[in-house]
C-alpha cells in the first residue's frame, strides 16, 4: 500500500451502535491484512466525514479499539495498528502459511507420516469400542500400569529388560528430563553436559538454575579423559548425555567408548541421565546397562514414531524412581489419556514398530543423500542420523543468514554450544523436509553457499 492509501471501511448495517460497527471493521481489516501493524488509521474527523458519521462516533470507536489493544494513539502523530492484538497475530499466522515454500532443515521431527491413516484407524477403533469418556477422568492405576508395561515392551528393543516398577511415565522426554534434574539437583548445583548439547537440555538446566559444565567431544561423543577432568574440576555429580545419535553432531559411542565412560562414571560415583530419544533409530545399545544402577534413561515416541504422541518413560532402578517421584504422580500429570491409549494401542498391534522401521529406512536414505552432497564437509558419522553436522569456512551465522535469504533454514552451532568458544559448524536436520526431492533442493543451496563463502 502506498503512502496515499486511506483506509475506508464498509460498516455492516446491523442493530449495534455505529461506533461498535466501526471497531469490528477495524478488527476485521487487521485480521485480513488490509490494515498492517504500524499503519496509521485515517484521522477521526476525516473518517467521520467519509462515512457520514458524527465525529464523536469515530472518536468513541477509536477509544474502544484502543481499549481492545487493536490500536494506539499518540498526540500529534495519529492512531496506529498494534502488533500484539489477536487480529494481527492471526494475520501473521496466515502469512506464514502462505510462505510454506521455505525448506526446513532446522527442526528435528520424524519424517512426515508415511501412513496417514494410522491415527484415523485408531480413533475409529475407540469409537467402535464405545470408549467415549477418555477425557472425563484422570488416568487411573490400571491405565498407568498398562502404559508402563507397554513402555517396558517398547524399550526391550533397545536391549533393556525392564519391569513395570522400573519405569515412570512422562509427557515426553523433555518433561522427563526436567523432572529428573529437579529431583537430583539443588539450585546452583553444577551439572555436566556435552560441550555441544541439545537446546532442551540447556533450557532445563537454565530454568532450574543449574550451572552447566561442558565436556569435550570427538567423533564418538563424550571423551572419557575430559569427563574425568571436568568431574574433578567442577565437583559435579550429575551428567546429562546423549550417547546414541548425539544431538547435534549425530555421533554414536562405540562399545569400547561406552565402557570407558562407564568406568569414569563409577570412579567418580556420578549419576548419569541418558537422553535416548533417538536411540531406537540405531542398532547401538544404550549406556544404561553398563552403569550398575547409576544411570537413568529417558526416552519417548516423539522422535521415532510421531512428534505429537507426547508419551515417554523414565527408566531406573525402583529405588531411584522413588526418589524422583515418591508418589508416582508428578511425572505423569501432563500425559493425555487419549495419547496414552493410542500409544499403547500402536505398541501392542505393531503400528509403532512399523512406523519406526519406515523412519529408519527413510532416514538412512536421506543421510546417504547428505553425504553425497557434502562429502568431507560433513562430520564423519558411523550410522545414519536424522541430523548432520557440517563445518563452515567462517562464522556459522554467516552461512545460516545467507541460506535463510535463499529460503533454507538451519541451526548454527552457537545454539548448542556450552561456553564462549566459537564453533564453526551448523546442524542440518534431514527429516523435516517434505520429501527427498525437497531435501536435495535445500542441501544443494547449502552446498552452493558454502562454496561461495569458502571462496571469499
Amino acid at each position: 500500500m502506498g503512502s496515499n492509501f486511506v483506509w475506508t471501511p464498509e460498516l455492516i448495517d446491523d442493530a449495534q451502535p455505529r461506533y461498535l460497527a466501526l471497531v469490528d471493521a477495524i478488527a476485521a481489516a487487521i485480521e485480513r491484512g488490509e490494515l498492517k501493524v504500524g499503519e496509521r488509521l485515517p484521522p477521526q474527523r476525516r473518517l467521520a466525514w467519509k462515512l457520514g458519521l458524527n465525529p464523536s462516533t469515530t472518536q468513541q470507536a477509536y477509544r474502544e479499539a484502543a481499549a481492545r489493544h487493536l490500536v494506539a494513539g499518540e498526540v500529534g502523530r495519529g492512531t496506529y495498528v498494534l502488533a500484539g492484538s489477536k487480529e494481527a497475530t492471526l494475520f501473521r499466522l496466515k502469512q506464514h502459511d502462505r510462505h510454506s515454500s521455505l525448506i526446513d532443515l532446522s527442526t528435528n521431527v520424524p519424517v512426515a507420516d508415511p501412513h496417514p491413516h494410522d491415527l484415523q484407524h485408531s480413533l475409529q477403533a475407540l469409537l467402535q469400542a464405545d470408549d467415549l469418556n477418555l477425557l472425563d477422568h484422570y488416568l487411573d492405576h490400571d491405565q498407568l500400569l498398562l502404559a508402563r508395561l507397554h513402555g517396558a515392551r517398547w524399550l526391550a528393543q533397545r536391549g533393556l529388560t525392564l519391569g513395570a516398577d522400573d519405569l515412570l511415565l512422562c509427557g515426553g522426554a523433555q518433561q522427563g528430563l526436567a523432572c529428573v534434574l529437579q529431583s537430583l539437583c539443588q539450585p546452583g548445583e553444577a551439572v555436566m553436559v556435552e560441550a555441544l548439547t541439545a537446546p532442551g537440555i540447556k533450557a532445563a538446566c537454565r530454568q532450574l538454575r543449574l550451572p552447566v559444565h561442558g565436556v569435550a567431544l570427538d567423533h564418538q561423543g563424550l571423551r572419557p579423559d575430559e569427563l574425568d577432568r571436568v568431574a574433578r574440576a567442577s565437583g559435579a555429580r550429575v551428567l546429562v548425555t546423549t550417547p546414541t545419535l548425539h544431538n547435534p553432531t549425530g555421533a554414536c559411542m562405540g562399545d569400547s567408548r561406552r565402557q570407558a565412560i562407564a568406568e569414569v562414571v563409577k570412579r567418580h560415583g556420578l549419576r548419569v541421565i541418558e537422553d535416548d530419544v533417538y536411540g531406537a533409530l540405531s542398532e547401538r545399545a544404550p549406556l544404561y546397562p553398563l552403569l550398575d544402577g547409576q544411570g537413568i534413561l529417558v526416552s519417548s515416541l516423539s522422535k521415532t514414531v510421531a512428534a505429537g504422541l507426547r508419551l515417554g518413560w523414565i527408566a531406573a532402578p525402583a529405588s531411584v524412581l522413588e526418589h524422583i517421584d515418591p508418589h508416582a504422580r508428578a511425572t505423569h500429570w501432563p500425559v493425555s489419556p487419549l495419547n496414552l491409549r493410542i500409544a499403547c494401542q500402536w505398541i501392542a498391534n505393531g503400528t509403532a514398530a512399523r512406523r519406526l522401521a519406515w523412519q529408519r529406512e527413510e532416514i538412512g536414505e536421506r543421510w546417504r543423500l547428505a553425504r553425497r552432497v557434502f562429502g568431507e564437509a560433513m562430520r564423519a558419522q558411523d550410522e545414519p542420523s536424522p541430523h548432520v553436522w557440517v563445518n563452515t569456512p567462517g562464522p556459522a551465522e554467516a552461512l545460516v543468514g545467507a541460506c535463510r535469504a535463499r529460503g533454507v533454514e538451519m541451526v548454527p552451532a552457537s545454539v548448542f554450544a556450552v561456553g564462549g568458544d566459537e564453533v564453526r559448524a551448523v546442524r542440518i536436520s534431514l527429516s523435516a523436509a517434505t520429501s527427498r526431492a525437497q531435501l536435495k533442493q535445500g542441501l544443494d543451496v547449502v552446498r552452493a553457499v558454502l562454496g561461495e563463502l569458502a571462496g571469499k
